[in-house]
């Protein structure tokens, strides 16, 4: 049986090398495959599925076509045959890829029970239900009776010991998941907090997986039990930090949301051990090349990091650069001072240039026609 083959947003499972794309033989092969479908002969049955798999891999029209395969195909989940309850679920599989109603067709049918029984099975099988449960659980009609079938511990388990694809597809599944606060208290309780940190230790800070696993953290940490979780697991805040310099501008976001909700929920608790990380650098460069939301943010991370949280308007102004300053005072002489203090003077000669540039454009708008302008920089400041 071929592996599965995965994309970054949906899941489609490797099929033959035949041609799959549409032709004027498909709706004689689609009634022929239905019609092997509802035989009793149960190698029939399988070679239909088989059949399926591979004429959904890349139509959509196929996958309109058999969803009223679902039903049956539902049923062969319940074999005794392990050939046969493998053909079905990479049948239903393909036929959910990128197709709402037939996510919802599947679950309706029943097919959740039997799925999350392969989640015990051998590692293939425990691959394909993981894949299958993350696929169906895109669609926001069929996530509370996923939650409902109990399945979040197991997929817990499956992020700690399942195989390399197993726990990625367990990852994003409980991500799916945790849209609503409901069900990230029933993630929390499952306890996947170590895991997740563990996978985003170990993955480049640049992928999509540290995507999904810093953005299902920053869902988790409105709640004291992720928090503290996240906080006790050794290098648990180290790696949003490190996702927070050099992850992709989406994961960015993700981690600087986790961080500034931890300290705005409790700043005396959670603000030295994400100082002690030093946060300062990652901090600086988005406040200047982050976008505006980012900037934003970033920028009030750091007012709460600081020794006092409040305005020192009687002292002096409250500008970013007083606030990095009190900031690095705070820290020792060491090389994450050395290095916050190399990106202030970075951030200040940045914030210059783009003043200048949002100063010539001004100046473009402003000047007549039929004067000259030379120097004028071309290009707007990154948002």
């Amino acid at each position: 049986m071929d592996s599965p083959k995965y994309s970054s947003d949906s899941y489609t499972l490797a099929a033959g090398t035949s041609s799959d794309n549409d032709s004027p033989r498909t709706p004689y092969a689609v009634n022929e495959t239905l019609r092997l479908l509802q035989s009793d002969d149960l190698s029939s049955k399988i070679e239909a599925a088989k059949q399926i798999r591979r004429l959904s891999k890349t139509s959509h029209r196929n996958r309109r076509h058999f969803s009223s395969a679902i039903p049956q195909l539902v049923d062969m989940l319940r074999s005794d045959s392990v050939e046969s309850a493998q053909s079905a679920l990479l049948a239903l599989l393909n036929l959910a890829v990128k197709d709402e109603t037939n996510k919802i067709s599947i679950v309706d049918a029943g097919a959740l029970e039997p799925i999350i029984g392969f989640l015990h099975s051998d590692s293939n099988m425990q691959e394909h239900a993981t894949a299958t449960l993350l696929t169906l659980s895109a669609a926001s009609v069929n996530k509370p009776a996923i939650v409902a079938s109990g399945v979040i511990p197991f997929l817990a388990d499956i992020l700690r010991d399942g195989s390399p694809q197993a726990k990625v597809d367990a990852l994003m599944a409980l991500y799916n998941l945790s849209t609503h606060p409901d069900y990230c208290k029933l993630i929390i309780h499952a306890e996947p907090v170590p895991s997740i940190v563990y996978l985003l230790k170990t993955c480049k800070k640049s992928s999509k997986l540290a995507e999904k696993c810093s953005a299902l953290i920053e869902s988790l940490v409105e709640f004291e039990e992720a928090r503290i979780a996240l906080t006790s697991e050794e290098g648990g805040v180290l790696a949003i930090v490190e996702v927070l310099e050099s992850g992709s501008l989406q994961s960015r976001e993700h981690a600087l949301g986790t961080l500034l909700t931890m300290c705005q929920i409790d700043r005396c608790k959670y603000r030295e051990p994400i100082l002690r990380e030093g946060v300062i650098p990652g901090l600086l460069e988005l406040t200047v090349l982050g976008s505006q939301r980012s900037q934003f943010k970033a920028q009030t991370l750091l007012r709460l990091l600081r020794d006092s949280p409040n305005p020192r308007t009687d002292i002096q102004p409250e500008t970013l650069e007083n606030i990095v300053c009190n900031l690095i005072s705070q820290i020792d002489v060491d090389e994450q001072s050395g290095k916050a203090k190399q990106m202030l003077t970075e951030m200040v000669q940045i914030s210059m240039e783009q003043s200048l540039r949002h100063l010539q454009q001004r100046a473009m708008v402003c000047t007549p026609t039929d004067l000259p302008i030379t120097s004028c920089a071309s290009e707007v400041s990154l948002k």
